[in-house]
């Protein structure tokens, strides 16, 4: 998983207080009174290339904080990692594992000071309004565009139906907020069979709303779902892109994390498997995200590897 969210309790927390979350959200955040910051409406959408000689833009680049996370756990620490991160030339970040002693308001103090940004988070399902509420705050304080569900797992229907309906729940809040709300997938959601030959991502695809709802596709996760399922063993990048096809919900974001060939394992950019060019250049997004779960010398390192092979690739 991208970085150790807890499944199982998000599950627990969703049958605590559902009807109430249900009941609850959206009253609740009509009184933040910040549909009018306009990022859903002025955010340019993503769009399909097929032809020439493109490169992912500068300021799109992005990378996943669990990447890094031993570095901020240990040394150097969260400040100079961060700062690591702004002098290797990454414009923002997507947030992962809270935000380590500061609130909001401080970490965007501390963001700002070293030229970066917060443009994206990872957030569980939240397990009432009022937490709803106060991540949304948060993330606008942060001045995030995106804010998304990084991990669900169960091998039932219901479970991933009623997660469905909650998603487009605080995707309406979101967006009443001016946020962009999405899921990221793992494997699993591809070869999970729930029955007569259904899969997680054929519920979540029939259920979130497209309107309200937007994926961030790990491409190495959804390789592997491939390959695992043995739907797209001949062709894993073909996979990928009918995934991305396929869906009714807009694909905004991706993770990008390379695969090695060998062992199925998790790769540093450019050192694996996965042809990235061909599935940028059929479909591009709002936000690349540099990850890999298990760096291969060092976190740092891996964060440089992944910026530069970014800014270099042509596709």
């Amino acid at each position: 998983m991208c970085y150790g969210y807890d499944g199982m309790a998000a599950l627990r927390r969703s049958v605590i207080d559902r009807r109430g979350l249900l009941r609850g959200s959206l009253a609740a955040l009509a009184g933040v009174g910040l549909a009018s910051s306009g990022i859903g409406a002025t955010a340019a959408t993503a769009t399909t290339r097929t032809t020439g000689m493109h490169h992912v833009p500068p300021g799109l680049i992005s990378i996943q904080l669990w990447t890094v996370r031993d570095a901020l756990w240990g040394s150097p620490g969260y400040d100079a990692t961060l700062a690591h991160l702004a002098k290797i030339g990454y414009p923002r970040v997507e947030l992962a594992l809270g935000y380590f002693g500061r609130t909001a308001a401080q970490l965007r103090q501390f963001l700002d000071s070293i030229g970066i940004e917060a443009s994206s988070s990872h957030e569980g399902i939240s397990g009432d309004a009022a937490a709803l509420e106060q991540k949304i705050q948060n993330t606008l304080t942060l001045g995030q565009s995106f804010m998304v569900v990084p991990y669900l797992y169960s091998d039932r229907e219901d479970d991933w139906r009623r997660w469905a309906e909650q998603m487009n729940v605080e995707g309406a809040a979101a967006a009443a907020a001016g946020l962009r709300y999405g899921y990221h997938n793992h494997a699993h959601e591809f070869t999970i069979d729930l029955g007569g030959g259904r899969r997680p991502w054929d519920v979540l695809t029939e259920e979130l709303d497209p309107k309200l709802v937007h994926l961030e596709v790990d491409i190495y996760w959804a390789v592997t779902g491939g390959i695992n399922s043995g739907d797209g063993v001949s062709d894993p990048e073909g996979f990928v892109l009918d995934v991305i096809r396929s869906a009714p919900q807009r694909v905004l974001q991706y993770h990008v994390k390379d695969r090695h060939e060998s062992n199925g394992d998790m790769a540093d950019l450019g050192t694996g498997m996965i042809d990235f060019a061909r599935i940028f250049r059929e479909h591009s997004v709002l936000e690349y995200i540099v990850e890999n779960d298990t760096p291969d010398v060092t976190p740092q390192q891996t964060a440089e590897v992944g910026y530069r092979y970014l800014r270099k690739l042509r596709f």
